[in-house]
């Protein structure tokens, strides 16, 4: 008799969270307390902002990942919300911008200056006006550029193109009450909502109209999160009626019962998912816990399976997460979490146990990158694209040309404008913001007096070091070759 298939075969079955050295965490941060069920954190390869607490308004920290250890007290901050701030998105198509909703109302978008904050920032680039009650959820379409979602204790869910600061949608009297959480689908044609009367919702905002609906999808009072999954399935944590916290897989094309259902424990608090599109890895986290949790999602029953779990002592008031392309892929690293404390943020760090220093291609397939797939204007148009991959190969062979590829977008000049008259606005003109302001636009290379020799010269050095990694990326492949040759025997 064999006992071979008694053990689930999984990569990611030895998955072991690690959490950093304290050196390298951010200490003395005042973590906000406001009771909202959000990460009150944000991450992207080049900054974490925090929602800290503040008096007068609301505010949140700015740091470039680098500056680690003691935060000092006056360390500048972002503070031009009149009220508590709620959520915190940053662009998924540019580094240097986020959005925030607040208890004032309104949805603000910053620029974040490429070094990180040297004085507070009180102005922000854009100002959303369209609730009419606090704002407690905002989040990016992940493949059009400038669309932004906002989500409010009126129900309302607006979706505006940041550029013009227009509001695009206004979907109203969708949800009876209080909205949870709000998910985009890979492709970013729906969304999908959790809501305090306990149905799931599948939404096509263009149209306005509600594509599916669960009601009771779990049937206690407490609050609900839902996630789309790359492959359009609906992963979602809640409570039983007896107050246990459950996990649930939804197939959206048949609502009437989960494909999966696991049930968790009795702990009181919110369980927020996080998921990896490309590993089909879902970790949840529990806000006043002090374990992650992660678990795969496959095709065949029970779909949802454990991994393992990670465990510290302190619980967390809050989490973040790192998107694929600002982890290391040299050590194997295939999550990475900003666990917050009451007074800092630890980075956790999840890694597979693999013996070859080389790259994995099985751990790291082509994944989402900076560049948006449309603009707004398209996507309003009815045109729907999945997100624009890119190989993480490089960020494993460090070189110049990931440096040039990450775009310090501007904000005060009119992209359209330049692309069309092929120059940049003179020094003289006011800064303003223009209603076709695109937030990812190229960067402006040097003054308003730039020469077209000096323009010519940066093109040649960018196509000097492009050519020169593609040297090196075969190089290194033809190595990795002839190293499999080696290992299986081959001479």
């Amino acid at each position: 008799m064999s006992f071979r298939k008694v053990v689930r075969q999984s990569k990611f079955r030895h998955v072991f969270g690690q959490p950093v050295k304290t050196d390298q965490c951010y200490d003395d941060i005042r973590v906000s307390r406001v009771t909202w069920d959000s990460t009150f954190c944000a991450v992207n390869p080049s900054f974490v902002a925090i929602i800290v607490e503040a008096s007068g308004g609301g505010a949140f920290l700015v740091l470039p990942l680098h500056k680690t250890g003691r935060i000092d007290k006056s360390y500048p901050t972002v503070c031009g919300h009149t009220g508590p701030v709620l959520d915190i998105d940053w662009c998924p198509h540019n580094d240097h911008v986020i959005a925030s909703g607040s208890e004032d109302c309104t949805v603000m978008v910053w620029q974040i200056p490429e070094n990180g904050l040297s004085q507070p920032l009180t102005e922000p680039v854009v100002v959303l006006e369209g609730h009419s009650k606090r704002v407690g959820i905002v989040t990016w379409h992940p493949t059009a550029r400038n669309v932004l979602l906002s989500a409010g204790c009126d129900n309302v869910v607006l979706i505006w193109n940041v550029g013009t600061a227009e509001e695009l949608y206004r979907l109203d009297g969708l949800h009876p009450d209080l909205i949870y959480s709000v998910s985009w689908s890979r492709d970013g044609s729906r969304f999908c909502t959790a809501c305090k009367d306990k149905s799931v919702r599948v939404i096509d905002p263009r149209r306005g109209t509600v594509v599916a609906e669960k009601e009771r999808a779990h049937e206690g009072a407490r609050p609900m999160r839902a996630i789309f999954l790359a492959d359009g399935k609906i992963f979602t944590t809640g409570f039983s009626r007896m107050s246990e916290r459950q996990l649930a897989l939804w197939d959206t094309e048949n609502l009437e019962e989960p494909m999966g259902l696991q049930e968790l424990d009795s702990s009181n608090g919110a369980l927020l998912p996080f998921y990896d599109p490309d590993t089909n890895v879902v970790y949840v986290c529990g806000k006043g816990d002090s374990s992650i949790r992660y678990f795969e999602i496959t095709e065949e029953p029970p779909y949802i399976h454990f991994l393992n779990t990670f465990t510290s002592k302190e619980p967390q008031r809050g989490m973040g997460w790192m998107p694929k392309r600002g982890l290391d892929v040299s050590k194997c690293e295939i999550a990475r979490f900003y666990k917050l404390h009451e007074r800092k943020c630890e980075p956790i760090i999840m890694t597979v146990p693999r013996k070859s220093d080389l790259f994995q291609d099985d751990l790291y397939p082509d994944t989402a990158g900076p560049e948006a797939a449309m603009e707004a204007e398209e996507w309003v148009a009815g045109r729907t694209a999945g997100p624009v991959l890119v190989s993480l190969r490089q960020a494993y062979v460090p070189s110049k040309q990931r440096d040039l590829k990450v775009s310090r977008r501007t904000l005060l000049h009119d992209s359209r404008a330049t692309a069309a008259t092929g120059a940049t606005t003179p020094p003289s003109t006011p800064p303003a913001v223009p209603a076709s302001t695109r937030f990812s636009a190229p960067p402006v290379l040097g003054s308003g007096t730039t020469t077209g020799g000096r323009l010519d010269e940066v093109l040649q050095e960018v196509a000097a070091l492009r050519a020169l990694v593609a040297e090196q990326g075969q190089r290194i492949s033809r190595l990795e070759e002839q190293l499999s040759r080696l290992e299986n025997g081959h001479v």
